[in-house]
Order: C-alpha cells, then structure tokens, then sequence
C-alpha cells in the first residue's frame, strides 16, 4: 500500500469517525428522552446487571481462559491473540480514565452544573467516554481484526454494554459512541503489532528452515 493511499484511508476514517461523533452529540437529548420515555422496571433491572458484569474485570478473565485453553493446546497464534485482546482492553480503558477525568463531562444523573467542567475526580463527572464501552469495544475487536468469522457475532456484546450504560443513566450516546470509536483504534493499533510479530516470527522461522 502506498503512503499517498495510506494517507487517504486515513483521513476517510477520521471523517467518518468525526461524523458519527457529531452525530452523537446532537441526538443526546432525543436519545435520553427515548430512554427515560421507555424504561420499564424488568429492563432497568437486566440493564443494570448488563453494566455490572460488563466491565474491564469480566473481559480479562475470559480472556485468561482463553489464553490457558490455547496455551494447553499449544496454538501460538489463537495465544498471542487473547493475550492481545488484554492489553488492548487495558489500554482502552486506562485512555478512557484518564480522558473523562479531564474532560468532566456531567453524567445524565447529574442536573447540577451540567455539561463540561475540566478535570474532576469524583465519578458524577465521569461520562465522556464510557469506559464500559471502549474496554469492551477494544476487546471483542481485536478479535475481529484477527478472525472476522470468529469475532464478528461477538461485537454485539460492546454494543449491549454500550446501551446498558445509556439505559441505566450513566452515560449519553455521544460519550457510548466515542468509546467505541477508541476501542476500535486501539484494537487496531494492537493488532497491527500483533500482525507485524507474527510477521517477524514467520521470517525468522524461514531462515532457520534454510540453514
């Protein structure tokens, strides 16, 4: 692939991305209302479930049995795919932390000086963006990135969690949304070094078959 296509595909990706985000944020108030017009005790109850179990705890340790199966079947590649499907969910949670820490966007719970309030510690001020949702989203990518066939089924899991969080009033569609958008960068950047190592391990196999 050449720079100048490389450069293009970039800048299409960030358009788009862009663009769902500005999406986002102008459908926040009619997205909350929809929510708030449509909750029913039984949803409320299986939502909240959905956000408790659907955080950064939960996907490591399925991505330790993941690996444990695949070390015990001695497969590298399906190993070094879950161990990067962690990292990539660490790194997407540890950048979400650190954004909505400064961003301190109000949560929809909170009516109070709502909006953007610069750095806060305090959890009210902590919606923009999910971490439920870029953790997750980083996650299950990788894994698509890796295996289309195998992951594709399983995007809907961040895309539950994501809604869970909206459900339960923890978040707004702009901030479940631009989660995603860096879960799924980062599952790309994870990949991308999950791809160039086996690349590398294939080249140093070749020589040694040659010697």
């Amino acid at each position: 692939m050449s720079a100048r296509s490389s450069w293009r595909r970039w800048i299409v990706a960030v358009g788009i991305g862009a663009s769902l985000l500005a999406a986002a944020f102008y459908a926040d108030p009619a997205m909350r209302e929809w929510i708030v017009l449509h909750q029913t005790r039984t949803g409320t109850a299986f939502m909240r479930a959905v956000s408790r179990y659907g955080d950064w705890p939960s996907h490591v340790l399925l991505g330790l049995l993941l690996a444990g199966i695949a070390y015990a079947r001695r497969s590298k590649r399906w190993l070094r795919i879950f161990i990067a499907m962690m990292i990539a969910c660490a790194i997407a949670g540890t950048a979400a932390r650190i954004i909505k820490v400064s961003a301190g966007r109000a949560r929809p719970s909170v009516h109070a000086e709502a909006g953007w309030n610069g750095p806060r510690f305090t959890s009210k001020y902590h919606a923009f963006p999910s971490g439920h949702t870029a953790s997750s989203t980083a996650f299950f990518a990788v894994l698509v990135f890796a295996s289309w066939r195998a992951g594709a089924a399983l995007l809907a899991v961040p895309l539950l969690i994501a809604f869970s969080r909206m459900y339960v009033g923890a978040h707004y569609l702009s901030d479940v949304v631009g989660a995603a958008l860096l879960g799924l960068l980062t599952a790309w950047l994870v990949s991308r070094a999950l791809r160039r190592g086996e690349e590398s391990d294939r080249q140093t196999s070749d020589r040694t078959a040659s010697l």
